[in-house]
């Protein structure tokens, strides 16, 4: 802050100017001036924030100093020295603009105290300014908003006016009840990775687009809105690209844009923003950045949305041998060929990669049971439900850390158990009942002798291996008579069996019907 002493005693100047520490008070003192001429020239360019005058001095006066002061700099606190004599003089000289006065013979505590108090109220202005300019902003912004969501059919004329005039002053020419071609454009601007002031810099392409533009912005969390003037030549596509290559360059960042059709009037603002809302959605799949309209989205009709049995097989491989690195393989190569295909949309691609979180969890719950791993409420389980994806980021480390997270909850769960190359085995039994399965491979696979596993085996669970593998073969036909309308040949083939016939026999053993009666059956 500020403070400027003017005296046409040099004693007194001097004295005022030494006397008082004004650094230590957190005021800037500027050189000091000889007359009320001098400092008038001087506070156009110097602009102090506190005035500390003599009343007296031969030529302009300090009341006319203060006068003059007030219509260039009208917050500007004048403190003025008088004497005894000036008395009345100086009680007036508060109407007309000066703040304060003091004796010439007042002490210097007293000065201080004059001067600390000009400062007070210079700080109780900023405050109350800011806050005006805080809550005109937070209105302006919400009148923005509610305009190109809702459109302003409800809201009052008083309220519409406001807005006329905000638009028309910042170029965007507005009549009293219809609006000139007009469009919505929706701006991010990336490539600052984890700095801290990425905020700052997205506000100052906001500062960028707004001075290049016949636009009113609105800055968002990650995007910046523009309702833009139509203006062939000014914002049109090339012009518009032409302001972000601008933006991108000044701020060395990326800068993706999404732009919503022409809007005739206010009543179709909106429907300019959600065409917007739709390409901007699009961030990261049709490109990291450049400029697109729904021309450029529209043929997308979606790719898949479910991974294949093969893909959940190869999943299921993957997560059970508990390698990382082949697992962030498989992922890069599933997101790339999906971001890949021309007709994917955010949509599709969100269900796709959603569907091999979901498949992850359901290998969880088969190769979990009875080791605590895939009870609900762990914390991979949660993740599943509240998945979602961020296309204008990175989607593959996203869907490989819940991945591996499912990973780390089997295998820690059975690195607590005493045999956990027994529940790993049976793990892997359950991935292949469609193989010919033999104790030999699954005893490679463990890499445990085929005798020892055998034995231990049988021991950890009350059955030898075939019993087992075929009490799971039935468990998992039953499921999949249940659940899904395979033909009984294509469940015999799923879970290990050729030989149809030889199949029924040993599910009738196993459930005491056959699987069409156990199909048809309400208890099947």
């Amino acid at each position: 802050m500020r403070i400027l002493i003017v005296d046409d005693e040099v004693i007194i100047r001097t004295g005022l100017c030494t006397v008082i520490d004004w650094k230590e008070l957190g005021m800037e003192l500027l050189p000091p001036a000889a007359s009320a001429e001098e400092a008038l020239a001087r506070v156009p360019e110097e602009k102090p924030h506190i005035i500390l005058t003599d009343i007296r001095m031969s030529g302009m006066d300090g009341i006319e100093l203060a006068k003059k002061v007030k219509e260039l700099l009208p917050d500007t606190e004048i403190v003025i020295l008088t004497g005894y004599d000036d008395f009345t003089y100086a009680q007036q000289a508060l109407r007309e603009g000066v703040t304060d006065y003091l004796l010439k013979t007042s002490r210097p505590d007293e000065i201080i105290k004059a001067a600390m108090k000009a400062k007070q109220r210079i700080l109780e202005k900023w405050e109350a300014l800011k806050q005006e300019n805080f809550q005109t902003a937070a209105f302006r912004s919400q009148l923005l908003e509610r305009l190109v969501t809702q459109g302003l059919d409800q809201e009052p004329a008083s309220v519409k006016e406001q807005l006329y005039i905000w638009f028309r002053k910042h170029g965007v020419q507005a009549a009293e009840a219809e609006l000139s071609p007009m469009q919505v454009l929706l701006v991010s601007a990336s490539g600052w990775g984890d700095n801290p002031l990425a905020r700052l810099l997205l506000g100052a392409a906001d500062n960028m687009l707004f001075e290049l533009l016949p636009a009113v912005t609105l800055l968002k969390k990650d995007r910046i809105v523009l309702v833009a003037r139509y203006v062939p030549g000014v914002t049109d596509k090339a012009s518009l690209e032409a302001a972000l290559g601008r933006v991108e360059q000044t701020l060395k960042c990326t800068a993706y844009a999404a732009l919503g059709s022409i809007a005739a009037g206010w009543d179709e603002l909106p429907v300019s923003f959600r065409e917007a809302e739709h390409v901007f959605s699009f961030r990261g799949l049709v490109a990291a950045r450049g400029l697109f309209a729904m021309e450029d989205v529209k043929d997308r009709r979606g790719g898949r949305t479910v991974c294949s049995q093969k893909e959940e097989a190869e999943l299921s491989a993957i997560l059970l041998s508990n390698n990382l690195t082949e697992l962030r393989h498989w992922v890069n190569q599933k997101v790339r060929t999906q971001m890949e295909d021309a007709s994917v949309t955010p949509a599709s691609l969100q269900a796709y990669l959603q569907s091999l979180v979901l498949s992850a969890h359901r290998w969880l719950e088969r190769a979990g049971s009875g080791t605590g791993a895939s009870q609900e409420g762990t914390g991979p389980d949660n993740e599943r439900r509240e998945f979602t994806l961020e296309l204008a980021g990175q989607p593959e480390e996203e869907l490989f850390r819940l991945l591996s997270s499912v990973m780390s909850v089997f295998h820690e769960s059975i690195a607590e158990t005493k045999f956990s190359y027994i529940h790993k085995s049976i793990a892997y039994i359950k991935e292949n009942l469609d193989q010919n399965l033999t104790l030999q491979q699954v005893a490679k696979f463990v890499h445990l002798n085929p005798n020892h596993f055998s034995e231990v085996f049988k021991r950890e669970t009350g059955l030898n291996y075939i019993e087992f593998v075929t009490k799971e073969r039935m468990r998992q036909a039953a499921e999949l008579l249940q659940g899904s309308q395979a033909k009984i040949s294509e469940v015999a083939n799923r879970v290990g069996y050729e030989d149809i016939k030889y199949f029924s026999q040993q599910f009738k053993k196993f459930s005491g019907q056959t699987p069409s009666e156990f199909r048809q059956s309400p208890k099947g």
